[in-house]
């Protein structure tokens, strides 16, 4: 089958990637771009593994087709950390126990940032519901679920939004990340 050169704006940096119809945007971001943060885990959109951010929203990137967001503003787990330190986000999930094997940590490192920058002060609640797309079989939650209130009160004291860059970051978010439709494609959601 013939491939389409598509360009991926990743990490504010452009990928040229070959690319089939079918291959979605995990495949693209790992083998294409080198990107290997962003893990696949069922291939079927239940685990969340793969989650990335599409124009500020958290998509799931084996749902999404790679082609279908070329252009598009994309965030992945290797673009939060600064040269010199983590993401708040990061740095919670380290301190609080948020990850035991690692596996699912980039999916709900970037489902939190998601919601942290758009609600600065959820409630348990509120990041109960916004990590129901995540699948952990190691943690039990708790320690995520705390790892996510830590990072939004840091982010809250240092008078930050979940985002270490510029304003750039904060164009294209939807008004409530909880919200949005996680198990469909990017396309759906548009």
């Amino acid at each position: 089958m013939s491939k389409t050169l598509v360009t991926l704006h990743v990490n504010e940096r452009a990928y040229e990637v070959a690319v089939r119809p079918q291959d979605t945007l995990a495949l693209a971001l790992r083998d294409g771009c080198g990107l290997t943060g962003t893990k696949v885990g069922c291939d079927l959109g239940t685990c969340g593994c793969c989650t990335v951010l599409v124009d500020g929203r958290p998509v799931l990137g084996c749902l999404t087709l790679a082609l279908e967001v070329e252009g598009r503003r994309i965030e992945t787990i290797e673009g939060l950390a600064g040269a010199e330190r983590l993401h708040p986000v990061q740095k919670a999930f380290a301190e609080c126990g948020g990850s035991q094997c690692g596996y699912c940590t980039p999916g709900f490192v970037m489902t939190s940032v998601a919601l942290l920058r758009t609600n600065g002060a959820p409630s348990r609640d509120e990041i109960k519901e916004a990590i129901a797309g995540n699948l952990c079989r190691c943690t039990g939650y708790a320690k995520i679920v705390d790892a996510v209130e830590q990072a939004a009160t840091e982010l809250r004291q240092a008078g930050n939004e979940a985002s270490p860059t510029t304003d750039a970051h904060r164009s294209g978010g939807s008004n409530d990340a909880r919200l949005q439709g996680r198990r469909q494609p990017a396309t759906a959601r548009r």
